[in-house]
């Protein structure tokens, strides 16, 4: 696409949307690792220079578009465990359910973890104090949401839901690193299978780390039967 200079606010608006989008376009063909700004003000049609108008760095870039996948999967996944959820269940089944809908969910968005991986040690570096800020709060107000649908479906995680989805989304960032083996990795698995013992898949990989975390975040005083005993 081309575009030109942009006068107005909503112009500005379908610029910075059109960014976001190609970038977005962009994760489903590679990793975070490998977008550039090169590539990104190729495809989106505007001048590195012009991109960076909109956005102060490829780093920038990719917060605000991890902030907006968030919020488009926190609307979903409301209606995924709407449907994969039964509340009249005691809390072990409604937490091996919960468990199995988080796992299916994330797992089928691997750009999305892709990203979480890549936040702390990456993304949230090469930016201002003033993206940072304006990312936290997205991040925040996500978070917020999240722990509310857990909250609905698993009251007894009480005060501890917004810990639990944390730790929910770091997990999600740093077993999906394992789940793509570079071209070199798998050639050694191929030659030597004894090696692959620990290869994963994510979702299940996911699945048990969420209910490990579950068995570890619910009060003891209120364990409920089927749980362990810690």
């Amino acid at each position: 696409m081309t575009f030109q200079r942009a006068r107005t606010e909503e112009q500005r608006e379908v610029r910075r949307r059109a960014i976001l989008d190609t970038t977005s376009a962009m994760l489903d063909e590679m990793p975070v690792a490998e977008v550039t700004l090169n590539e990104l003000s190729r495809r989106v049609g505007l001048a590195k220079t012009a991109v960076l108008r909109y956005f102060e760095s490829r780093e920038a870039v990719l917060l605000d578009l991890m902030d907006d996948r968030t919020a488009t999967w926190l609307a979903e996944l409301e209606q995924e465990l709407a449907g994969g959820v039964d509340l009249d269940r005691p809390a072990v089944e409604r937490a091996e359910q919960a468990a199995d809908v988080l796992s299916r969910s994330l797992a089928a968005r691997t750009a999305l973890c892709d990203l979480y991986g890549a936040q702390g040690g990456v993304l949230e570096h090469n930016v201002s104090v003033e993206a940072v800020r304006r990312h936290k709060r997205a991040s925040l107000s996500n978070l917020a949401v999240m722990a509310g649908l857990v909250r609905r479906y698993l009251p007894e995680v009480g005060d501890h839901a917004e810990q639990f989805c944390l730790t929910v989304l770091l997990m999600a960032g740093a077993l999906s690193a394992y789940t793509s083996p570079p071209p070199s990795l798998l050639a050694v698995y191929e030659s030597e299978p004894a090696l692959a013992v620990h290869r994963f898949e994510l979702r299940t990989a996911l699945r048990l780390a969420i209910i490990t975390s579950l068995v570890g975040f619910l009060p003891r005083s209120r364990e409920p039967e089927g749980f362990p005993a810690r």
